[in-house]
């Protein structure tokens, strides 16, 4: 964690007036505050008090005990733990919530300077739909529970937040509550540094927030896919072929080398109605400096059908373009053409650092690079934007940097999609599908990581067991 200047104090508590809706705070937050020091309460119980256990069982309720209104997706509790051995892997449910358990989070993390007591942490967040918690009103009953990957008995008499005496409600400060990023409840073991919340108009440089997620879902209709803040696209429109349907359902998910992975599947037979889509893409605008990388599986044939169509494989960052070459757009992109396309007569990988365009008339601002050569197969990609520039990289290499003018002025969301260009690269009305796949994706704020260092934190994010983390706050 960075030593934050008393400036960087001062706006962190004007930031969490501004959420409490203007209540007066009477002195900045304190590194880790006590039970009646903050605006929320956290009451406890567990419902597996043994030493051992085949899984926790940890209930909360939160309660405003300030005078202003809190909205639940700015709060997040820690309950910390000790783990079995250092790569036990756990998994998080909800049992039953009065919010309903589609607004709960739960995710795990890993404490970087790790005590007798505690060397990880489950940490819960709400979802928006979770809504406002009124001055005097708590969350009710959040059934929670969470348990060894491979199911067998865990121990919890060491936990440092697990009270084996308390089987009925009552205030716990051995678990901490933040506040849009600040520690305004409970005390964490040594080395829980609280940090303050994100000013948007600091400069690059002061962040470290990450977002983290390893596509362990179900469908595309999983509700936790939602919770966790991605968007499959279903409406009409382009890019590419005129008629072609956005399909959700094209969105799957799976196991492969004992890793979890998104598939997004393109196919056509020919026609704009039969040409199907495919995108997933956050539903929040708030990714802007910082490293960006994802794992993916780019593919040079169909796997059925005739080869040859233009398609185009992709993982990006983007915001809207809110007029004709309006000069706050901004667009950071890896594109595979396996059979060519835009004046290209094969496979050819673009990245391309967008300042903006025109679509009508066409014209365009950009800068690119590009390979031309066959990339199929799983694929590195990292994207690092700070003050000096946009660089990217390939399996570790570096692919090409574009400049400073290009940077972002407004934040963006992440996205991944793959869609055909046009039906003129085959004209065979026989099926045929496209598949390609995502390992995981990482986005860490205002830190420009190197591609040993973004392997290094999936490797670790994977060793304690963490499939989705979101730590990147709204602009």
């Amino acid at each position: 964690m960075r030593t934050r200047s008393p400036g960087r104090r001062a706006r962190a508590a004007l930031a969490l007036t501004a959420l409490l809706g203007g209540a007066a705070l009477t002195g900045l937050p304190a590194p880790a505050a006590t039970a009646a020091a903050g605006p929320l309460a956290v009451q406890y119980r567990t419902s597996a008090a043994g030493a051992t256990a085949d899984q926790s069982e940890p209930w909360f309720k939160v309660r405003n005990t300030g005078s202003a209104p809190v909205q639940l997706s700015q709060v997040k509790i820690r309950y910390y733990f000790k783990a079995d051995a250092p790569g036990t892997a756990y998994r998080f449910a909800c049992s039953w919530a009065v919010v309903g358990c589609a607004a709960v989070t739960g995710t795990f993390g890993t404490l970087p300077q790790p005590t007798a007591t505690a060397d990880r942490y489950l940490e819960i967040g709400f979802t928006p739909s979770a809504g406002t918690l009124a001055p005097g009103a708590d969350t009710g009953d959040l059934q929670l529970r969470f348990h060894r990957s491979d199911w067998q008995t865990l121990r919890q008499s060491d936990d440092h937040s697990f009270g084996a005496a308390q089987t009925s409600y009552a205030d716990w400060d051995k678990v901490t509550a933040r506040l849009a990023g600040v520690t305004v409840w409970g005390s964490g073991p040594g080395g829980d540094d609280p940090t303050g919340p994100t000013d948007p108009a600091d400069p690059p440089g002061e962040g470290g927030q990450a977002l983290f997620d390893d596509f362990d879902y179900a469908s595309h209709t999983d509700p936790d896919l939602a919770a966790h803040g991605w968007s499959v696209r279903s409406n009409a429109g382009g890019p590419g072929v005129p008629g072609a349907t956005w399909d959700p359902s094209k969105v799957t998910f799976s196991s492969s080398g004992g890793t979890s992975v998104m598939d997004l599947e393109t196919s056509t037979a020919g026609t704009g109605a039969s040409t199907t889509h495919t995108e997933i893409l956050t539903r929040d605008m708030k990714f802007a400096y910082g490293t960006y990388a994802a794992r993916v599986r780019f593919s040079d044939a169909p796997v059925s059908g005739p080869d040859g169509d233009r398609v185009v494989q992709t993982f990006f960052t983007i915001n809207d373009l809110t007029a004709p070459m309006a000069d706050d757009y901004a667009e950071y992109d890896f594109e595979y053409l396996p059979n060519g396309g835009w004046g290209e007569p094969s496979s050819i990988l673009y990245t391309t650092s967008w300042e903006t365009y025109d679509p009508d008339p066409w014209q365009a601002v950009n800068q690119h690079s590009e390979s031309r050569r066959s990339f199929a197969g799983w694929h590195d990609l990292v994207v690092t934007i700070d003050d000096s520039g946009i660089t990217y990289y390939v399996d570790g290499s570096h692919f090409g940097t574009h400049d400073a003018a290009y940077l972002p002025e407004r934040p963006m969301s992440i996205n991944f999609n793959q869609w055909l260009i046009d039906l003129e690269g085959q004209s065979s009305t026989a099926p045929r599908a496209y598949h390609q796949q995502v390992d995981y994706v990482l986005h860490v704020k205002d830190e420009v990581l190197t591609p040993a260092q973004v392997a290094a934190r999936i490797d670790a994010y994977r060793a304690a067991g963490t499939t989705f983390v979101d730590e990147v706050p709204a602009p």
